[in-house]
């Protein structure tokens, strides 16, 4: 499912985690009054039919304005004197059926004003300040099997969860990625207002994983539109739709299936190739690739110079180029590099 942020998602400078009721908010305000409603004719049948209980101090009538008046003052507490309950009946009613009466309806008020207006002014707020920090961070889009793994290697790679940005339509999905402290948006990720809200023009990069082809090549587009530099990295099933991808422009395109028989295929010349290449896939492994612009003391010098890693390939505008090759004997200012460096020296 692609989705993302309702500018409303979280805890710890994220966004609290925004499940919308099947009950529209007005529907909800309407029923909290007619149970107030409801509460108040209680006490308002009682007090008529034990009229008798009740003493006016001014005219010694009781008429139905005044049970009106003598309900409305008790149970708001506030009690002016001129009306009072004499029999035992009439105070234990009030007692015991008023009292509760009023405990509720207060509860029912301060409970309306903190879901309408409290937590919402707060959530606003909180959201704005989000906002206004938020910048360089990676953007995840589908919290799927693939996302969820992706996050969790980028903060064991040292990623501060509060620099994830979660895209996905499911709630479940949203409370996971939220569990781990990140941000997340509720709607769905092909849409411009959605990638929008999650600043994917700010974002450092852009994870796409929705676990359709077509619904993350659509989302490349919209990205891709919207933020013409961020490096997109997208998951795709088939293989023919690997192509595609990069048109739509995904400059990473993983299709799990072809990588997996990569490594079956290593695996049968020798036991320990697989066993390296995902020791390089994986932060728990003694080494890994590692992609960084050359130093100015290595410019001039060549690629196999590189230290303490052991450099792999040079990029150079848009060709790239192996360690065997000249192209690598002398490094230039601008080259990037990925190399292998040992766990601890990554970062």
């Amino acid at each position: 499912m692609a989705g993302t942020i309702d500018p409303t998602p979280r805890r710890e400078r994220v966004w609290t985690l925004r499940r919308r009721s099947r009950t529209p908010a007005w529907i909800s305000l309407l029923l909290r009054i007619a149970l107030v409603l409801l509460l108040v004719g209680i006490a308002l049948g009682g007090h008529w039919f034990d009229r008798e209980g009740l003493r006016d101090n001014v005219d010694g009538e009781i008429s139905f304005i005044d049970v009106i008046y003598f309900t409305a003052i008790t149970v708001t507490t506030v009690g002016y004197g001129d009306i009072t309950p004499v029999t035992d009946q009439a105070r234990l009613f009030d007692t015991f059926v008023v009292t509760p009466i009023r405990l509720f309806i207060w509860l029912i008020f301060l409970g309306s004003a903190y879901s309408f207006l409290i937590t919402r002014v707060w959530d606003r707020w909180k959201m704005r300040m989000i906002e206004r920090t938020l910048n360089d961070h990676v953007v995840v889009v589908g919290h799927g099997k693939s996302g969820s793994e992706a996050v969790g290697e980028l903060v064991r790679r040292g990623t501060d969860p509060r620099g994830i940005v979660v895209v996905d339509c499911m709630a479940s999905a949203l409370a996971e990625a939220e569990a781990c402290g990140a941000n997340v948006v509720e709607g769905d990720g092909t849409r411009d207002v959605v990638l929008q809200a999650a600043h994917v023009d700010r974002a450092k990069a852009v994870v796409v994983c929705t676990g359709r082809d077509d619904t993350s090549i659509l989302v490349v587009l919209t990205t891709r539109r919207l933020a013409p530099r961020v490096p997109i990295s997208v998951v795709v099933k088939s293989y023919d739709n690997e192509a595609i991808a990069r048109q739509a422009g995904a400059g990473t395109v993983i299709n799990p299936a072809s990588f997996a028989g990569l490594l079956l295929a290593g695996s049968t010349y020798g036991e320990h190739i697989a066993d390296y290449v995902a020791d390089l896939a994986a932060c728990e492994g003694e080494v890994r690739l590692h992609q960084r612009p050359v130093l100015p003391n290595e410019v001039g010098h060549a690629l196999h110079d590189v230290t303490p890693g052991l450099g792999l390939r040079v990029h150079r505008g848009d060709r790239s180029y192996g360690f065997w090759t000249p192209e690598a004997k002398r490094l230039e200012e601008g080259d990037i590099l990925v190399e292998i460096v040992p766990t601890g020296q990554a970062a």
